[in-house]
């Protein structure tokens, strides 16, 4: 059975530097995003899917998108021989398609859409928001705004940049996966820094939870 890490191997700053490494047990391993850990590990627990293994790569890497695409290629390289099935928890995520050709030469599936504020969002229903002037934020990066946004953006030095970055925006959207007033305390507080107004939209685990059972189920 698939062992749910400790809260100490789920430290944010871990998740966002080193991500979290496979277990070697189960048949099906997923590859994920570290900004994903959490919700996919408790949907592993709620769900009972004693047959799946994790490993996220580290959440930084959305800040660099351009690597993304080696580092899931050299993943699935590295465990391939020990499951039976992989499946890739990234969207494109900035990769600009070079993910999407990398899992197709790969043989492996990844989640359709643009990102993953898409899929907690649901897909189709964020397509259709069009909301071009929000910034989205999730649980993970409302805890990790700082580390994510603030500083490598240079606004903890400079804070005159912030027009620049965040002129053409208009809102924060909270996209919360759990109900945690603490993460939207957070979240609120992020847009009071950036100038911008503020929505939480509870989404729960959105098309991620639809997604992962149906990989599961299949196989």
């Amino acid at each position: 059975m698939t062992t749910i890490p400790s809260d100490h191997t789920l430290d944010d700053q871990r998740l966002t530097d080193c991500g979290l490494r496979a277990r070697g047990s189960g048949r099906l391993l997923l590859i994920a995003c570290g900004a994903l850990a959490r919700e996919i590990l408790s949907l592993i627990k709620l769900n009972g899917w004693d047959t799946v293994d994790v490993t996220c790569l580290p959440a930084i890497l959305h800040n660099h998108p351009e690597r993304i695409t080696a580092a899931v290629q050299a993943s699935v390289v590295q465990h391939r021989s020990k499951y039976d099935k992989i499946f890739i928890v990234y969207a494109d995520c900035g990769t600009g398609g070079t993910l999407a050709a990398a899992c197709a030469d790969l043989g492996v599936e990844m989640v359709a859409g643009p990102h993953c504020y898409a899929f907690f969002d649901g897909i189709t229903q964020f397509e259709a928001r069009d909301e071009i002037t929000s910034f989205y934020l999730t649980d993970f990066l409302a805890r990790q705004f700082e580390t994510f946004v603030w500083k490598p953006l240079g606004l903890d030095r400079h804070p005159e940049l912030l027009p620049m970055y965040f002129g053409h925006y208009q809102t924060v959207v909270y996209l919360a996966q759990t109900e945690d007033p603490e993460l939207t305390g957070k979240a609120q507080a992020a847009a009071h820094r950036m100038g911008l107004n503020f929505e939480r939209r509870f989404t729960g685990y959105g098309d991620l939870a639809r997604i992962l059972e149906k990989w599961v189920s299949d196989n």
